[in-house]
């Protein structure tokens, strides 16, 4: 079955995801693996079957391996940047989709204005579209 338009930008934008982790994470690439695993599991975003390695991180950052990256990695990369002071924001559409997508995976909102509301101030701007795409993609059970 064909992806919706926004599932497949989410998918696209999830390689950005994982860059900007490997961007502004404090260490090299097998750390940072770890640390995306661990937080996962003791966060309660996925249950990795395995720790990744740096590399794996390498291979998922590439533009080409949306479909490949488990959701538990997207989720997690995205939980951590949200809270990082850095404050990155999303570099492009495909990447807001997957933000959002991965925020509205992460917590339990009433409404699309709740989700936006509750966004962090520097996300709110960057983010309030997708958010929007997101919450109707979850209402035709996409999300689930």
């Amino acid at each position: 079955m064909p992806q919706s338009g926004f599932y497949a930008k989410v998918r696209r934008g999830m390689p950005a995801l994982i860059d900007q982790w490997l961007e502004l994470g404090q260490g090299d690439p097998d750390r940072l693996a770890l640390i995306l695993a661990e937080t996962a599991r003791v966060a309660r975003l996925g249950e990795p079957e395995a720790t990744p390695d740096g590399a794996m991180l390498e291979a998922w950052r590439q533009p080409e391996a949306g479909d490949r990256i488990p959701l538990w990695a997207a989720r997690t990369a995205a939980f951590l940047l949200i809270q990082m002071p850095a404050r990155p924001l999303p570099k492009s559409d495909d990447e807001a989709c997957a933000w959002a997508y991965c925020w509205l995976r992460n917590r339990e909102f009433a409404s699309a204005d709740e989700a936006r509301v509750a966004l962090p101030t520097h996300l709110q701007e960057a983010l309030t579209h997708a958010v929007g795409a997101a919450w109707a993609d979850r209402q035709g059970l996409r999300l689930i």
